[in-house]
């Protein structure tokens, strides 16, 4: 009876992707009118949600580091391609999408997440515990990555702007590409117990207990449906950007802001997942999901828009104005402090939240 009341109420999360799905098929390309574009935000919610579920879904089945780096992967991968056709179809105001939504997703995660997730566990569980050394290797990798290809591109001379030549680009995409790879190879073969959840005594975590693992065939069918759910998502975010931009010309706002609430709408299942992990005081995972996500953001979108470069008519500008460059060294010197002890408190989660206030207002209001 218990397994069948469960079925029953997990059963929206199977036939929302599905309903995403066909939704984005008619909506594709096309101009919608205005309750079509409610419509397409309710089920873009519901697809979210859904794509939580499945995640963690596979997450159990799979465990820990490999759960969060499928669903940070999947997502960015929809992400990437998301980004490359706006850039396609928007001409010269997209030049610097990519760079707006890397960005944004950078301080969303590194201070949106990571504070959220701490904020979560700390006032919950009195601290926030995690692995120092895992957390320390991912945050080292992010500021590399964001250094290299959204900071350095302001200060090179050989093309004029803040954009880098296309040796430069080719050596960023091809960095971002090894610096990704060896994270991964490090997270989950060579290292993967740095990246485990612990406990407050500092004793790793290998088997989750909350729940009974799910069989192989539901693990698949979720992440069969974890993937339709991303592509509803990513796809009726597309389809409602029109109505975003609108809006944003409307509000008289920057344009750089719709890379923000792109990057808001795409990063709602990580963020979601993470904060179910710490209310579980698993802080680990939350910061896998964080970080991994802002990593896998730099390292596979600065490959796919070097790439979509080539058929690209207009400029692309990859490099940071100052005062984001502040905001990205401000939360790099905070996220540091945050790592080494090891635990936080509800002090540190505030920190990030206000330095992610402080960006959003700066994007309303520069």
């Amino acid at each position: 009876m218990i397994d069948r009341l469960r079925s029953l109420t997990h059963g929206w999360t199977y036939v929302v992707p599905v309903l995403a799905a066909v939704l984005l098929v008619f909506t594709w390309g096309r101009h919608v009118p205005g309750a079509v574009v409610v419509l397409m935000t309710v089920v873009l919610a519901g697809a979210v949600l859904a794509a939580v579920h499945h995640a963690e879904v596979v997450a159990h089945r799979v465990g820990e580091p490999f759960g969060s780096l499928v669903l940070a992967i999947a997502v960015t991968v929809i992400e990437v391609a998301l980004i490359v056709t706006l850039m396609l179809d928007g001409g010269d105001k997209s030049a610097s999408l990519a760079r707006d939504t890397v960005f944004a997703a950078v301080m969303i995660t590194c201070n949106g997440i990571v504070g959220l997730s701490l904020l979560v566990a700390s006032l919950r569980h009195r601290t926030a515990v995690f692995n120092p050394e895992g957390t320390g290797a991912a945050l080292a990798t992010v500021a590399t990555l964001a250094t290299l290809s959204l900071v350095l591109p302001t200060f090179t001379t050989s093309t004029p702007g803040p954009q880098f030549s296309g040796l430069q680009l080719t050596f960023a995409a091809v960095s971002s590409l090894i610096l990704y790879g060896l994270f991964v190879a490090t997270q989950t073969v060579r290292h993967r117990d740095y990246f485990l959840p612990i406990t407050r005594q500092g004793e790793v975590i290998t088997v989750d207990d909350h729940a009974t693992a799910p069989s192989t065939r539901t693990a698949w069918i979720s992440l069969g449906l974890l993937l339709l759910a991303l592509v509803g998502v990513v796809g009726l975010a597309k389809g409602v950007s029109p109505t975003i931009e609108s809006g944003v010309a409307a509000a008289g706002l920057d344009h750089a802001v719709v890379g923000v609430i792109i990057a808001l709408l795409v990063l709602l299942p990580e963020t979601i997942a993470a904060l179910r992990s710490a209310r579980r005081d698993r802080v680990q995972t939350s910061l896998n999901l964080a970080l991994g996500s802002a990593m896998a953001s730099i390292g596979l979108t600065i490959p796919a828009v070097a790439l979509a470069s080539i058929w690209l008519s207009g400029p692309l500008i990859l490099g940071l104005g100052s005062t984001h460059m502040v905001l990205l060294a401000l939360t790099i010197v905070v996220a540091a402090l945050t790592v080494v002890p090891g635990r936080a408190t509800p002090l540190q989660g505030g920190v990030h939240l206000v330095l992610l206030a402080a960006y959003l207002e700066l994007a309303v209001n520069p």
